[in-house]
């Protein structure tokens, strides 16, 4: 019996990180996802721009200028980029297509989706959102390259706090409520306010640490941060 979708928010920069692909980690990462499929799990995974898709809005900026909507169709052509790649890992066992409407359910006996950013003013965080919300999921996992959400950034604080439990009202203090193509934050904060109307849950967790993500997908506990209502 299939069981319900979850779906997961993957940051491009866990699948091709700055210093070049992991290839061992990316077949530990499709060992996981097809023994778990075999077992009657289902997922979607939404997979984001990383640092390959700054680096491209970088270059372009440093030659033209270009508007904030230009540069996020960058960053969302970067992802389907990044999509149509993960999807060619799971070959047969992935649904044929990259999907970028996270608001029209896919008609599929596949239990992979692989989908990619869609529309500009937002990151693929959002749409993992709206594909929680049109699949009726109630958890969204975000893999990401930091194993827990702060109170402000580690890397310029040294006295920054880790979260290992907080309410979305809390949480969009620390994001804030302004999307700016590029932005690297725990959580897209347009994400976050959709998130928290819909009243879903949202964990954060090093996407590189898979025993981590084992972890979270089958509900016991885990190293990272839970977010919700």
């Amino acid at each position: 019996m299939k069981k319900d979708w979850k779906v997961l928010s993957v940051g491009g920069s866990i699948i091709i990180p700055k210093d070049g692909f992991n290839t061992e980690f990316l077949k530990n990462f499709r060992k996981m996802i097809v023994d778990r499929i075999e077992n009657g799990e289902r997922f979607i995974i939404v997979i984001g721009g990383g640092a390959t898709c700054r680096n491209y809005q970088q270059a372009a900026k440093s030659v033209v200028d270009l508007s904030n909507q230009d540069l996020d169709w960058i960053g969302i052509h970067t992802t389907i980029y990044n999509a149509q790649f993960v999807r060619f890992l799971f070959k047969d066992i992935a649904y044929s297509e990259v999907v970028t409407d996270p608001t029209q359910k896919v008609d599929t006996d596949k239990s992979l989706i692989i989908a990619a950013g869609w529309k500009p003013g937002c990151s693929t965080d959002k749409d993992a959102v709206l594909f929680a919300q049109t699949y009726n999921a109630k958890e969204v996992f975000n893999l990401s390259n930091i194993d827990f959400v702060y109170d402000k950034d580690p890397n310029q604080f040294d006295d920054a706090k880790k979260i290992t439990d907080i309410k979305w009202n809390e949480f969009q203090k620390i994001v804030g409520e302004e999307w700016d193509p590029g932005l690297s934050a725990p959580f897209d904060p347009i994400a976050s306010k959709l998130a928290s109307e819909m009243k879903l849950k949202v964990s954060i967790l090093c996407g590189t640490n898979l025993l981590t993500v084992a972890n979270a997908l089958s509900g016991t506990q885990f190293m990272g941060t839970v977010i919700h209502a």
